[in-house]
């Protein structure tokens, strides 16, 4: 005989909207607590399918609360994992451009599965040559487009989140990294937002892709002009610089730096710029592109004013590596 879970489970496949409805809002009240998350999770083979059906229901109420309990369950690595094998990542996406109504639950719900490697695995589509990089590349246009949009929320403000979790996988960074695709240009261009969440999610996007700087420096250096204000003004302290130091920069940086200007309060940004600068100048040819945008100087003048130990520590890391390959301070 049916538990009083298995019949709501089983209320969630009715033909009823009504029933549809009643059964979806106990379950996403259920989700809405760690008791309530390990009760479903004990019939996660039962109550997953249906879940995931239900965002694509013709009721936006119905396929609204589907998403917020699923947002939640998803918070559990191993539910995450089985939503994978169940096709989730696809259904978000159709949905995704479906019901803009939606595009912000999902994201997150998507922010939540790419935190297991299947969940990466299936955004980035590894294994199917054709469409490798379509999500992802569909994610960032939104991404970067919302970044204008006069009003409403920002939807698609976490997508800065799955791009931090897709480039801690060496797969994801090569999807980043492609050329022919220009996606880190375009992740690179949102670093000038004034959106934390944006700003910390590309910043620490960057630092991952240049893990690949042993291999991918071309790729990297070849959105120099987008790179290297998105590494250096986060750690160019606020001084005005002087029309010498100036004048050995390209304008998207001399322009910047002679005016005054808004600390990056973050220290967390500063550190990875940092770290991402140091995986840079570890390559001859990164130290030499460092050098020709005055790139050292930079560093100089946002180390006086720093005062967080952990970022002096990272910029004291690339004085001693400069020093060390270069014989000059």
């Amino acid at each position: 005989m049916a538990t009083e879970l298995e019949e709501l489970i089983g209320f969630l496949s009715s033909p009823s909207p009504q029933l549809r409805k009643a059964a979806i809002e106990i379950v996403q009240g259920l989700t809405g607590s760690d008791e309530g998350i390990q009760t479903l999770a004990s019939h996660s083979s039962l109550a997953l399918p249906p879940l995931c059906r239900l965002l694509f229901d013709s009721s936006l109420d119905i396929s609204s609360a589907a998403a917020d309990a699923l947002i939640n369950l998803s918070q559990v690595p191993d539910l995450a994992s089985k939503l994978v094998s169940l096709g989730i990542v696809a259904a978000s996406m159709e949905v995704m451009y479906k019901r803009p109504e939606l595009a912000q639950k999902l994201v997150m719900l998507l922010v939540n599965l790419t935190q297991v490697e299947a969940g990466v695995n299936a955004l980035l589509q590894v294994g199917d040559e054709k469409m490798e990089g379509l999500y992802v590349s569909k994610l960032v246009r939104s991404f970067c487009r919302s970044s204008s949009a006069d009003s409403g929320e920002d939807a698609f403000e976490h997508v800065a989140s799955i791009l931090i979790n897709i480039s801690k996988a060496e797969a994801g960074r090569r999807v980043l990294l492609e050329p022919k695709r220009g996606l880190l240009k375009q992740v690179v261009r949102q670093s000038d937002s004034t959106n934390p969440i944006r700003k910390k999610g590309v910043c620490s996007t960057i630092r991952n892709c240049c893990f690949e700087a042993d291999n991918q420096l071309q790729n990297l250096l070849i959105i120099a002009e987008y790179l290297w204000p998105a590494l250096l003004l986060p750690v160019s302290g606020k001084k005005i610089y002087s029309e010498e130091d100036r004048s050995k920069m390209p304008p998207e940086l001399s322009n910047v730096l002679s005016h005054e200007r808004e600390v990056v309060e973050d220290p967390e940004i500063r550190q990875e710029a940092l770290e991402a600068i140091y995986m840079i100048s570890m390559q001859e040819a990164g130290r030499k592109a460092l050098w020709a945008v005055n790139g050292p100087r930079i560093l100089q003048v946002g180390y006086e004013d720093e005062e967080d130990p952990k970022v002096m520590e990272a910029y004291e890391q690339i004085g001693s590596l400069l020093v060390g390959n270069d014989g000059v301070e």
